[in-house]
């Protein structure tokens, strides 16, 4: 069975220099863009973009901000994981938990993410926003995949787990978990750049003080594209940076657990 149910492959680079000549492809095509629209308003230049970030680098504002939507996103992603981690067993070992479980997931998948910042902005505050979104991206993701993760697991195994009489937390450790651990790894993959996604588009929407999400939207109010595409940038790269250190300490902490 695949190792995600709501993930697609990612394209593996073979050299860093097909990293390096894509990159300034679309750099140049960017650049062709601009250069040919002319209107810094529409679309500003690469250089331009970059230049305007590495000013936003220099100051406090932009750390401070960074740092508002970071811990509020990285709580909800946190919430959601453990949810959607701790409701899968209870799911598989009881089918009415399953019964009751799998509508509010259904439901969480299907509705658009405007539709619940909206409703959920009657009922809480705007700086909590991106906790409840990034929550809900994570949830339903982590429940699905590892519900199917633990029916991956090999029942030859249970049933000798079960002649020997294995005690359940062993059968936890030596089969249940080393077959839902990829699926969490996709999942967690799956759901962090949703979770950015979602987080700052609800801060756009809620406007919290202080946050990413406002500076996006005072960035299109006041038509300043530069700083605009400059926080894009940003979010791109802070999603990017996001993941890759969140897989990192999974994979680390799975390898050690192979090693004990």
């Amino acid at each position: 069975m695949k190792p995600s149910i709501t993930s697609a492959p990612r394209p593996k680079w073979k050299t860093p220099a097909e990293k390096v000549f894509a990159a300034a492809f679309w750099l140049a095509v960017w650049q062709i863009v601009s250069t040919l629209l002319g209107q810094e308003i529409l679309l500003v230049s690469p250089a331009r973009a970059f230049f305007t970030l590495w000013e936003l680098l220099g100051t406090a504002a932009f750390y401070k901000a960074v740092a508002f939507s970071f811990l509020r996103i990285l709580a909800g992603f946190a919430l959601g994981v453990l949810a959607g981690a701790l409701l899968a067993p209870l799911a598989r070992l009881f089918s009415l938990v399953r019964a009751l479980v799998t509508p509010v997931m259904q439901a969480a998948k299907a509705t658009p993410v405007a539709s619940f910042i909206i409703l959920a902005l009657i009922w809480i505050r705007a700086d909590k926003l991106s906790v409840f979104t990034s929550f809900l991206m994570a949830m339903p993701i982590t429940y699905v995949n590892i519900y199917e993760g633990l029916g991956s697991a090999d029942k030859k195994l249970l049933e000798m787990a079960a002649v020997f009489g294995m005690r359940p937390w062993a059968r936890v450790r030596a089969i249940w978990l080393p077959a839902a651990w990829p699926f969490l790894l996709s999942a967690v993959a799956s759901a962090l750049g949703l979770c950015w996604k979602a987080g700052i588009a609800a801060e756009v929407i809620g406007i919290p003080d202080g946050s990413i999400g406002e500076a996006l939207y005072r960035s299109k109010i006041f038509l300043d594209t530069p700083h605009l595409f400059a926080w894009t940038i940003a979010v791109a790269l802070l999603s990017v940076a996001f993941e890759k250190a969140i897989l990192f300490l999974l994979r680390r902490s799975g390898e050690r657990g192979e090693a004990r």
